[in-house]
């Protein structure tokens, strides 16, 4: 996954880029969760992308549900995947293999 194709710059030390659709109620409250997160821990975004308007990029990393999460670290690798929606303990610890 390149830098360019998340459409939103990402974070300093670390990105949590979320893969929602339209209809996905578990993607609200993981859209709720990251954020919280993105705000306690400096240096973090949270990135949300629309899976339908992006099949390209959902097919290149293998997207099959959503909400997916990729955690990336500063230079943008995946470092951790996750499906369904996290519990926010869950995406700090995770946070933990990026920074």
């Amino acid at each position: 996954m390149g830098i360019a194709e998340l459409g939103a710059e990402p974070g300093e030390r670390a990105t949590l880029v979320q893969f929602s659709s339209a209809f996905c109620q578990p993607c609200r409250a993981t859209r709720r969760i990251l954020d919280e997160v993105a705000e306690m821990v400096g240096g973090v975004r949270h990135i949300e992308i629309d899976a339908e308007k992006n099949l390209d990029l959902v097919r290149a990393l293998g997207i099959e549900k959503t909400p997916t999460v990729l955690v990336l670290d500063a230079a943008g690798r995946i470092v951790r995947r996750a499906v369904g929606m996290p519990r926010k303990a869950d995406v700090i610890a995770a946070l933990g293999a990026a920074v």
